[in-house]
């Protein structure tokens, strides 16, 4: 096995002391610039970097932000959002030589521990928080320990307006949803001492639900995500609102919960298509369970979009190779891993917390959706 390079073999090539290699690699004053360049230039023929354990004892950067997944392990592997969320990420902190530690847990508070962990061991410099709950304790927790942090998926300001605990089995009518979020400036983060990325998860589902019900359908399903997650709360408040809007009930227009698992997507499909009065559309909270969804029906002989038509939350290449192509709703999603690594840096640059506000979804209509039929 290869041995690395160390301080001394540095010192020894450049015929200098270790204390002046060390001196010249940390940026202290206490030798030459001639003596500074050649011996920074030996390290880097010699391939020598910096160890992040040694660093972090001594009280400087790690060099590393982390990022923590408390999601069924599952469901990961087959859903693209989080594949190019991390992409996202991963190409900001690489040109910044910037590393990711990456782990998946069981629940929140095993997401908690972890951080607690990092911050003793000082494994990391700052965190990336995804899925905000609607009762979410990591953000005290991390402003308790002084880790600097970005909460990705947060909702916009003008969906913070009379939050609080919601309770997602009875999502009820919330304020009507914002204008369109385009891409922003840097804002201060005030009240807030996080730093935070933002989605327009209530306009998306507003958008959604004008389009199924300008085609005709008054019978619509949300097949949701996990009850506890922020957003879940933010798409099914909105479908109802919306759908009261226009004079729909929760006896047409209602949302189901699952884990996002294909499996649980299967099931609800199943379940709400052998009721008496089944919806003509059904709304899909991520790709995976959509396209599910799509073969369910095939299964039973139920024609898409003949007489129901489909929409995947998040476009990706499922969406577009199986036939139907589904209708989908469509965002940079490795631009939103990219503007929180682009914050996080920033963060740790020196800047104070700050919001970033990402691109509203467009819905990109495909052969899945259609009127219903005209008996319905």
């Amino acid at each position: 096995m290869a041995r690395r390079p160390t301080i001394k073999d540095i010192a020894r090539q450049a015929g200098v002391s270790e204390s002046a290699v060390s001196f010249a690699l940390n940026g202290r004053p206490g030798v030459s610039q001639d003596t500074r360049a050649r011996i920074r230039r030996v390290a880097e023929e010699l391939g020598w970097q910096p160890n992040s354990a040694a660093r972090a004892l001594s009280g400087e950067r790690s060099g590393a932000v982390g990022l923590v997944l408390a999601r069924p392990a599952h469901t990961l592997g087959v859903e693209s959002f989080f594949l190019q969320l991390v992409s996202g990420i991963q190409e900001v902190l690489a040109a910044a030589r910037t590393a990711l530690l990456f782990q998946v847990v069981e629940d929140i508070d095993a997401e908690c521990a972890v951080y607690r962990r990092w911050w003793a061991e000082r494994r990391v410099d700052g965190v990336l928080v995804v899925d905000p709950r609607t009762s979410d304790p990591r953000p005290a927790l991390l402003e308790a320990l002084g880790l600097p942090a970005v909460t990705i998926g947060e909702a916009l300001p003008q969906e913070d307006e009379g939050g609080g605990g919601i309770d997602p089995a009875a999502a009820g009518a919330t304020p009507a949803a914002g204008p369109v979020a385009t891409p922003a400036p840097r804002l201060a983060a005030t009240p807030a001492v996080l730093s935070s990325v933002r989605a327009d998860d209530a306009g998306a589902m507003a958008q959604v639900l004008e389009y199924l019900h300008g085609l005709g359908h008054r019978r619509i399903v949300h097949v949701a995500g996990l009850p506890d997650l922020a957003h879940t709360v933010r798409r099914m408040e909105s479908l109802r609102t919306e759908a009261a809007r226009r004079g729909l009930g929760p006896d047409q227009v209602r949302s189901v919960l699952t884990d996002y698992s294909d499996t649980e997507g299967a099931a609800a499909t199943r379940r709400v298509l052998a009721e008496p009065e089944p919806p003509t559309a059904l709304v899909y909270d991520n790709d995976v369970m959509a396209v599910t969804g799509s073969a369910v029906a095939a299964e039973l002989g139920i024609p898409v979009p003949g007489r129901l038509s489909i929409v995947a939350w998040d476009d990706s290449a499922l969406c577009r190779v199986t036939h139907p192509r589904l209708t989908a709703l469509v965002r940079d999603t490795a631009g939103f891993g990219r503007l929180a690594a682009g914050e996080l840096l920033a963060v740790l640059a020196g800047d104070p917390p700050g919001v970033r506000i990402s691109e509203r979804p467009r819905l990109e209509p495909r052969e899945s959706t259609a009127p219903p039929p005209a008996h319905t």
